[in-house]
């Protein structure tokens, strides 16, 4: 009877191996999408977050007085890099200057489908009131790379946004 037991045991030596040889792939598959998805959700997260800083910089500022351009730049930045003095690293990589549009009631044209009436005099309950708006526009986000997976380099978000109201 020992034996019987002895030759069953023997046999089924390595089953568990082989097993999780099998397992592991697509465990790891599903581990590695999780923490890219997770990526993408920070990046994301941190380019809505970003874009709400430069339009808070722009509505403290009219778009018609001479120092508007310059905080027009300084908003770039502050999207872009964090700070007003386009220091450091990007604060997600791959991102620009040339990819933050800034459109307010006499810049709407760099927002496209964009009028004028989306900007000025937009009526609320209680009263008109001058918007701004900050894009973010083309941001490719690029994956570190899934095992079997070629065709999953990158993928670019929609336009990121944020409107707050603008000083008359």
């Amino acid at each position: 009877m020992r034996k019987l037991f002895a030759r069953e045991r023997a046999a089924m030596r390595g089953v568990a191996t082989v097993e999780f040889a099998l397992v592991l792939i697509p465990l790891l598959m599903l581990a590695f999408g999780a923490v890219e998805y997770g990526r993408a959700m920070y990046q994301y997260d941190t380019l809505v977050k970003a874009a709400r800083d430069g339009v808070r910089l722009l509505s403290q500022n009219n778009p018609s007085d001479d120092v508007y351009a310059d905080r027009e730049d300084e908003a770039r930045c502050l999207v872009v890099y964090g700070n007003t003095g386009c220091t450091g690293a990007a604060l997600v990589p791959g991102l620009s200057t040339g990819q933050v549009r800034i459109c307010d009631r006499i810049n709407f044209g760099n927002c496209p489908g964009a009028t004028q009436a989306d900007y000025l005099n937009v009526e609320t309950g209680m009263g008109a009131i001058n918007l701004v708006e900050v894009r973010i526009v083309g941001y490719e986000f690029d994956f570190l790379g899934l095992p079997f997976v070629a065709d999953a380099a990158s993928i670019v978000f929609d336009n990121i946004g944020a409107v707050m109201r603008q000083v008359i």
